[in-house]
């Protein structure tokens, strides 16, 4: 019976193990912290040996193959006795891939992959599409696998850390969306090992496949002009800035789709998305669609009843004619410069929580221009707040989201724009991103509620 072992026993591990486990492996999970009680009764109802806390090197030393959970990095001394032993290593998604005839769509960037993928899953399935999703969000792809819950189509959210080992499988149709500074903590500070990491999509893929990508992005541009070898996919480029061959483009106020085999056009004015970044999202999500032979009738309707996601340029309230904005998801500073080019009125930003390295030297003009006060919440303040010092505005600081809340309604006059779009991760006062963004809401709608209660939502 050959071996396995998982790394990791979260979400991606302990789907790895029962899938794997149930194709007929010798399977063991080893986790270097303590195994989450859900995952545990998952292993053990399918009487997989696991160990926590530890990494037992005799335990694993003579397997046949490790499936490494993406969050492990390879810097860890686990990892690095692996590598000098030349045991073979792969990802969760790749392993899943070989219990699948399901056309495969990955999405990758460094921002808008989430919405990009429930874009993609909206519109398909509103089309009658046999779809399903998973990848970095919710249920993992080898759970699903497991639980028998497979589809003629799969979308997939990937992050870099997940394409570092996933050499050995074929996507169908990848997009790669954007590649900015990010995560940079995981790759030494640099910016070629973590573009590597998100051009690892391509692999594999052969002629009858399409690699969309975006041709503004000079750092996703390069890679693609790369592609010398004659069996790479058909490249199809999506550019805001102007027209392009066997692809999407903007002119004026209308997405032109030119597909391989049709070519229709949308209004922006029928989008229900705000913001640039939408429109690129509605035309990546189009040429998906295109390419798998969806009417454009059909494409139209979808990509116009996309409601979008919570934490990602989320509307929550509007008192007295000021609105909040959640953008918890925004993690980063280009996702962020997304959130603040959306608008064209004053912006009093909440922003900060654990810097990942960041550079906010882009933000900066647009900071300047339209942002009235900015409030820092997180634990260690200083990176940002230097990083605004020179750009007159007020700046306050708070460890309480309430309180950011209400600072920022205090600030706001009628018609301003109330932004949280931290740039940063959240785990320095939260769970994560979801966590964040609730809080938020939570706050805002407490607040929304006393001046209900005042009868009159004037200050």
């Amino acid at each position: 019976m050959k071996q396995i072992v998982i790394l990791g026993a979260g979400e991606s591990g302990t789907g790895a193990a029962l899938l794997a486990h149930a194709k007929g492996y010798q399977v063991f999970v080893s986790d270097s912290g303590t195994i989450d009680s859900v995952y545990k009764q998952q292993l053990e109802a399918q009487h997989i040996p696991f160990e926590e806390k530890q990494h037992t090197w005799q335990k694993i030393k003579d397997t046949h193959e490790i499936i490494k959970s993406p969050g492990i990095p390879n810097t860890t001394p686990i990892m690095q006795a692996i590598h000098k032993a030349g045991i073979p290593v792969i990802d969760e998604i790749a392993f899943a891939t070989r219990y699948t005839k399901a056309t495969l769509i990955a999405i990758t960037g460094s921002n808008g992959k989430t919405t990009v993928t429930q874009y993609i899953y909206h519109v398909l399935q509103q089309a009658g599409l046999d779809i399903g999703i998973a990848g970095n969000m919710g249920t993992s792809f080898a759970k699903k696998l497991f639980q028998q819950e497979d589809h003629a189509y799969y979308v997939l959210e990937l992050s870099s850390f997940q394409l570092e080992y996933i050499h050995h499988c074929r996507f169908h149709i990848a997009c790669l969306l954007n590649i900015t500074p990010d995560h940079l903590d995981r790759y030494d500070y640099r910016m070629d090992k973590y573009i590597a990491a998100k051009q690892n999509i391509g692999y594999n893929m052969t002629p009858q496949d399409w690699l969309i990508y975006n041709a503004d992005d000079k750092h996703v541009a390069q890679g693609i002009s790369s592609l010398s070898d004659p069996n790479h996919p058909k490249t199809c480029p999506i550019s805001l800035k102007g027209p392009v061959h066997d692809g999407a483009y903007l002119k004026a106020s209308c997405i032109y789709f030119h597909g391989t085999e049709s070519y229709f056009k949308l209004s922006l004015e029928t989008l229900p998305l705000h913001g640039k970044h939408n429109i690129f999202n509605a035309m990546v999500v189009g040429l998906v669609a295109t390419y798998l032979k969806v009417p454009s009738a059909s494409i139209i309707k979808g990509l116009q009843t996309f409601k979008g996601l919570p934490h990602r340029m989320e509307l929550i309230a509007d008192c007295n004619s000021i609105k909040f904005y959640n953008d918890s998801k925004a993690t980063n500073v280009a996702a962020t410069m997304a959130a603040l080019q959306s608008f064209d009125q004053p912006i009093v930003w909440i922003a900060g929580g654990y810097d990942k390295g960041n550079d906010y030297t882009p933000l900066q003009a647009i900071v300047h221009k339209w942002v009235k006060a900015l409030i820092v919440l997180g634990t260690d303040n200083t990176p940002i707040k230097q990083a605004f010092a020179d750009c007159d505005i007020p700046m306050y600081e708070t460890t309480s989201i309430e309180e950011a809340v209400a600072i920022a309604y205090n600030l706001a006059l009628p018609q301003h724009i109330i932004l949280l779009s931290p740039a940063c991760a959240s785990f320095d006062l939260f769970q994560n991103f979801e966590d964040r963004g609730q809080q938020f809401k939570d706050a805002v709608n407490a607040l929304v509620c006393i001046f209900k209660r005042s009868s009159t939502f004037q200050k």
